[in-house]
């Protein structure tokens, strides 16, 4: 046995030898993969979210149980429009019907699920505590799509609307809102609310949509949205909100632009996309802030009546609430004049 063990190892030995001597191919490290992700440019910096302001409405949001969608969708501006300043308001853009949308666009944080929760009854009273206590006089509205709903949350945000002008007549309201399918009879339901702003957003180029947008979501029906609203509110500005950096070219924002003003839209916003997580659409292109100047001035040339551009822009950026305030105070003013005359 102790003879058969050595002969085994003088084997071993030259097997290790061989190997030892063996020419094999040098492997080299593989160089590190490309993220494809863009570094971010100096002009998107934005304001930290430190300020006693937004503390006190992050403590008024959380205390009601609210949603916003300053958190779920992950705006930037959260700190400059949660902190206020010295002499401005704090504001914050309330997302009613939940925190899950039953849609999944591919450049929006939301949570989705096919089946969320229901809808909070209470939900009416507890924003309209929320605006009062802020002291707002201008306040923008927002939501999830809840196509598991039979009127698809139509008449909820209805009653939001509501409740707001029963205990703040004066206040303004702008509801962004979804497409509700293209139903004529839920869009009814908000636009006749007693809203000031009725607002959708087209998001991106016609070319682009299907990339971009739930399945469910058409650049043509959105125009159809914001058509339909015109006929029933004639005193109701429209308005919706283009992101750029998705790889669209100049020839695609024109004709969307040409789109809009087809259908009487008032108000246009452009903002800089910017990719939530790593699951959702890369930034194709940091646009300048001097491009995005160049496209408030083509907008403007086009008839809009404002136009918010720049790469912090949002649909619901209070940046442009000042400009619409006065707006919608001299439309309204009009109105009295010709109801006064033809009394």
């Amino acid at each position: 046995r102790l003879g058969d063990l050595r002969k085994q190892l003088e084997q071993d030995n030259d097997s290790l030898r061989d190997f030892a001597i063996e020419e094999r191919p040098i492997r080299h490290k593989a160089a590190p993969r490309s993220s494809k992700i863009l570094p971010k440019p100096k002009w998107l910096k934005a304001a930290p979210a430190t300020s006693e302001n937004y503390k006190t409405l992050h403590k008024t949001v959380r205390d009601l149980g609210l949603a916003t969608v300053c958190e779920e969708a992950r705006c930037p501006n959260i700190g400059e429009c949660w902190g206020g300043s010295e002499n401005g308001t704090a504001t914050a853009t309330i997302m009613i019907m939940g925190d899950t949308c039953t849609r999944g666009c591919s450049f929006c944080a939301v949570k989705t699920s096919r089946n969320p929760s229901p809808l909070d009854p209470n939900e009416p009273n507890n924003v309209a505590k929320a605006i009062k206590k802020w002291g707002l006089d201008y306040v923008v509205l927002t939501s999830v799509d809840r196509d598991d709903l039979e009127d698809q949350g139509s008449l909820h945000f209805r009653k939001v609307v509501n409740r707001l002008k029963e205990l703040m007549p004066e206040l303004l309201v702008e509801a962004l809102t979804p497409d509700f399918q293209g139903n004529h009879a839920l869009i009814n339901n908000v636009a006749t609310s007693g809203l000031d702003v009725y607002a959708h957003n087209i998001e991106t180029v016609e070319r682009l949509t299907p990339r971009v947008r739930d399945r469910r979501a058409g650049y043509q029906q959105t125009l159809d949205v914001l058509s339909y609203v015109k006929t029933l509110n004639k005193t109701c500005l429209t308005k919706t909100s283009i992101m750029l950096g998705l790889g669209e070219t100049d020839e695609d924002i024109l004709q969307t632009l040409s789109d809009l003003r087809e259908v009487d839209v008032d108000v246009v916003t452009f903002g800089q996309y910017l990719q939530p997580t790593r699951r959702h659409l890369k930034v194709k292109e940091y646009v300048t802030p001097e491009k995005f100047d160049e496209w408030q001035s083509e907008a403007m040339g086009m008839g809009f009546k404002y136009v918010a551009s720049g790469p912090l822009v949002r649909s619901s950026y209070k940046a442009g609430e000042f400009f619409l305030k006065n707006l919608l105070r001299d439309q309204h003013a009009r109105d009295d004049e010709v109801i006064i005359a033809s009394a």
